[in-house]
């Protein structure tokens, strides 16, 4: 791009301004002089610029420069971070890095370009989306080292038009060494794989998880430049993990460039022995898992048919202990109590793993990042996330492995209070319940306490450091006793066998944690929309029904403090506000007239999807269908978001008429 030659002439006495305020040219004298008087031989007076310009990289003058010259570049796809050390995902065609985002230079990052992906041969078929077209598309969700990225969507194809950049900050986690900028050798003990999750979201809004990949990037340290390119083949989920579901091409480049690389055969070297190393613990804790199996077997024959699970699979189909799926998770300030987290968690949707053909459940462990972008997963998901939340929040909690009715298995969460009360927390619901357990020797006659809760059977509780078997003479959860350090009713297994697979960096294998991220819907925009959409589908169905609408908004607004008030019972178990709300309703329905209203509560935010399971409800269908004299309809929707973009969304219904006898 050439400048004007006035413009152009602006430019350069506006640098030269720029110069001679920071007095840069008097600096650049005196550099070189100290650089000719200290670094060259008496006898070698030249100095080249290219000896300058690392002189003045050295003593930071170019850095002083470049910090006061500010410029404005178009076109920026995101705000840009506030911090170096909040990195930034961005997207890259044509510009450069440093146009699109501030790098802190004292910094070493990763860049990772995705440049495009191909054969994805289930969608061979599918037909160019026209502008403006609803279509499926892929997304690309990233996690490395607490930091989380998302690509831009772009539409399903046979070769995904992928286009995006992520600045991964490749940082130290030593005490003091934070502000240090990691050379190669610190680089290449870091193992933290960058996790790479691909999903789809159909025209409907539903995303499924197509592709869960662990990207071994330290071969960048290897190469030429500090540049390479790679070619990474995706497997699918579940029982389609051993069949590829595409390829992508990914670039990976280092950040300043390195000043020393170290060779191909030192960085495979260092891969091999830390998979040796995994390899070994791996097979260690399996024999001694073996062990205790067997021991535990000895205790009582029967133990055989108990729900007691060592390992789980996860979405590629890899066998883990289950131990190695929770852990301590604080969610910063995005949720500020124990039951506030227990209500994010009950928000995140339900669904069992998709099997191909019957043959009862699909068993499927999702990694945390894999639950999280798909917003949606099983039960074992589920309580896996809130026993991590409530580990964060310092109480000592237990996901259970057993049955509830009809020999269902299931998975939900355990409390044990300092004074010994045992809380579970149904994790799919948020119900929390306080177990009492039935003493099966009592008379007959005796009164004993009546579960309130779903449980039937208790095989086995866990969590990060504490594996334990039931080893009771019934694995009845009424008759259970809690008490986890009776080795005579619960057969525990080695903390330190736990440890030497479970503990963050044990193994390569290891899955990192991902940090939660704050939602990214606006509530009241939510809430606005939905209920447009939900008015214009009342009325459409009242028109087909030969019905009028009419709409008193000051009735919708009154519904207000009721859905405020049910989402804060959902998370607190207190009721609170329904006097205000029933006096607000008697004045604004006059004498002789009805009022009637129905809520209703949902995880997912389709508006049609929402109306069509209201028609299901009588009581709501008799609302919307409404006919008498000076028939009012209202309707109010109040979306509540929390972290991951999760949402409880409460629609209330209501109508008043004037009542004919």
């Amino acid at each position: 791009m050439s400048l004007p030659a006035d413009k152009a002439s602006e430019l350069k006495q506006l640098i030269h301004q720029q110069l001679n305020k920071m007095d840069v040219h008097g600096r650049i004298r005196e550099i070189l002089a100290e650089t000719i008087r200290e670094e060259l031989a008496p006898d070698q007076q030249q100095l080249s610029t290219e000896d300058l310009v690392k002189a003045l990289k050295r003593r930071g003058i170019i850095d002083d420069v470049m910090k006061e010259l500010n410029f404005v570049t178009d076109n920026v796809d995101q705000d840009l971070p506030t911090s170096p050390k909040q990195p930034a995902g961005f997207s890259d065609r044509q510009s450069t890095l440093l146009k699109k985002t501030n790098i802190d230079p004292t910094r070493r990052y990763l860049y990772l370009q995705v440049l495009g992906g191909k054969a994805f041969l289930e969608h061979l078929q599918e037909p160019e989306p026209l502008p403006g077209q609803v279509c499926s598309t892929f997304t690309l969700c990233l996690h490395f080292r607490n930091q989380r990225f998302r690509s831009k969507p772009v539409p399903c194809a046979c070769e995904p038009d992928f286009h995006d950049g992520f600045l991964l900050e490749v940082h130290r986690e030593s005490l003091g060494d934070g502000t240090r900028m990691a050379d190669s050798t610190t680089m290449l003990s870091i193992s933290d794989p960058v996790h790479m999750v691909l999903i789809k979201t159909d025209i409907f809004g539903e995303i499924t998880l197509v592709a869960s990949y662990f990207l071994e990037w330290r071969s960048v340290l290897g190469s030429e430049n500090g540049i390479t390119n790679l070619t990474v083949e995706l497997m699918g989920v579940g029982t389609e993990s051993k069949v590829s579901v595409g390829i992508l091409n990914v670039k990976l480049e280092m950040y300043p460039t390195l000043n020393q690389m170290l060779s191909q055969e030192v960085v495979n070297t260092q891969l091999a022995l830390e998979r040796q190393k995994t390899a070994e613990r791996e097979r260690l804790f399996l024999i001694y898992a073996k062990q205790w199996w067997r021991e535990y077997l000895q205790i009582r024959p029967s133990h055989n048919s108990r729900l007691v699970k060592i390992f789980a699979q996860d979405e590629n189909g890899i066998n883990r202990p289950v131990c190695s799926y929770v852990r301590p998770l604080r969610a910063g300030r995005l949720l500020d109590t124990p039951r506030q987290a227990a209500r994010f968690v009950n928000v995140l949707g339900y669904e069992r793993a998709p099997v191909i053909g019957g043959g009862g459940k699909q068993e499927q462990w999702c990694t945390l990042l894999a639950f999280l972008c798909r917003n949606k997963g099983d039960c074992e998901d589920h309580a896996n996330l809130l026993c991590s939340l409530l580990l964060g929040y310092g109480l000592e909690a237990f996901v259970c492995v057993g049955t509830k009715a009809k020999a269902v298995p299931h998975a939900w969460v355990m409390t044990s209070g300092t004074d010994g009360t045992i809380t579970f927390w149904e994790s799919l619901t948020g119900h929390r319940y306080i177990h009492k357990p039935v003493n099966p020797d009592e008379p007959a006659l005796a009164e004993q306490p009546k579960p309130l809760y779903p449980y039937r059977t208790i095989g086995c509780v866990f969590n990060h450091q504490m594996f334990l078997g039931n080893c009771q003479p019934s694995d009845s959860v009424e008759v259970c006793v809690f008490d986890l350090n009776d080795e005579s009713k619960w057969k525990p297994m080695s903390e330190e066998a736990i440890k030497s697979v479970c503990a963050p960096g044990a193994t390569t294998s290891l899955p990192p944690f991902p940090p939660l991220c704050a939602s990214m819907v606006d509530a009241s925009i939510t809430s606005n929309e939905m209920e447009m959409q939900l008015k214009l589908l009342v009325s459409e169905h009242r028109k087909d029904l030969g019905l009028t609408t009419v709409w008193e908004d000051q009735l919708s607004y009154l519904l207000s403090p009721a859905l405020a008030s049910y989402e804060f019972e959902r998370t607190t178990s207190i009721s609170a506000g329904n006097e205000e709300f029933q006096d607000a309703i008697r004045r604004a329905v006059p004498d002789g007239h009805t009022f009637k209203g129905f809520p209703i509560h949902f995880v997912y935010r389709n508006a049609r999807r929402a109306f069509a399971t209201c028609l299901r409800s009588p009581f709501c269908e008799e609302i919307i269908c409404c006919r008498g004299d000076q028939v009012r309809l209202a309707v109010r929707v109040r979306v509540f978001t929390y972290p991951e973009s999760a949402c409880a969304v409460w629609i209330m219904f209501a109508c008043k008429y004037r009542s004919v006898l």
